[in-house]
């Protein structure tokens, strides 16, 4: 298996970081997480966007432009014969000083690995979730970004497996509905859509908004909803949507069964259409 480490194609075994890389100290750095289908890294424009408007909140320098690493990705997918993937984009700020001074730190690293992408098969995967006692800020800087720093999704998404959950869910610090640890939330009140707004803290996901344009092309009422935990058990359907994965079905929520909907497996085989129309564009 090869990677990209800072303009080269390596094998994966001699790709490595220096123990002083303030990504690894502080966790001062972003990450993004892509489908790659038929060698295509999916909506690379729209990750670009995150990872360069969270670049600019950290005031990080990209040390490659998107069209490098866009052909260095399909490279590095045609390089591992995995044309099915999932592509991991990690920036740091490299090293620096000791301490929390960014100060010298003026050489960023950047890697891109692939990894074996879970089987998109004919139905939504299902998953259980269970509530995290943490809770995510609001009105945070950082919630726009996917940053380094995830220590609060790990224990979330620790103790939710400890419960014999798949997922976390997370609310913010009024106890409003803001997402899981995987991905976005959506929940369906009969036939109209609901996703908690970027204001409760909620990461501004790829597939959410895949999922919102669909629903918009389609007709159907979406709204950005602030709401509580205990909406979801009233509702008539609920999904998460994940860059891996596109659409997975919450069927339970701290041991309370949710009842599947066919709007949730409409809006799956919608997400999935739209991958393979950009993969089938760029080939």
């Amino acid at each position: 298996m090869f990677v990209f480490l800072n303009g080269r194609l390596i094998p994966a075994a001699d790709a490595v970081v220096s123990v002083f890389d303030r990504g690894f100290l502080y966790g001062d750095g972003l990450f993004e997480t892509l489908r790659v289908m038929k060698g295509v890294p999916l909506d690379w424009d729209g990750h670009w966007r995150r990872l360069a408007h969270g670049a600019e909140t950290l005031k990080v320098k990209l040390p490659f432009t998107s069209e490098v690493l866009r052909a260095q990705a399909r490279e590095l997918s045609r390089h591992n014969q995995l044309p099915e993937a999932i592509l991991r984009l990690t920036l740091s700020r490299g090293v620096g000083s000791r301490g929390y001074s960014p100060r010298g730190a003026d050489t960023p690293t950047f890697i891109m690995s692939l990894h074996p992408a879970p089987v998109l098969g004919p139905r939504a995967p299902q998953w259980k979730l269970h509530t995290a006692s943490l809770r995510l800020p609001t009105g945070d800087a950082l919630s726009g970004c996917k940053s380094a720093s995830k220590l609060l999704y790990v224990l979330a998404r620790a103790a939710a497996e400890a419960a014999g959950a798949n997922d976390a869910l997370l609310l913010n610090v009024r106890g409003e509905l803001a997402e899981s640890a995987s991905g976005n939330l959506f929940w369906l009140e009969q036939e109209t859509v609901h996703t908690p707004p970027l204001e409760s803290g909620a990461l501004p996901g790829t597939t959410r908004e895949l999922v919102l344009g669909w629903c918009a092309e389609h007709r159907l009422v979406f709204c950005e909803t602030v709401a509580k935990r205990a909406r979801l058990l009233r509702a008539s359907g609920c999904f998460l949507t994940l860059s891996s994965l596109g659409v997975v079905e919450v069927t339970a929520l701290d041991g309370k069964t949710i009842p599947t909907a066919s709007l949730t497996r409409r809006i799956r085989k919608g997400v999935l259409s739209s991958w393979r129309r950009m993969a089938k564009r760029v080939e």
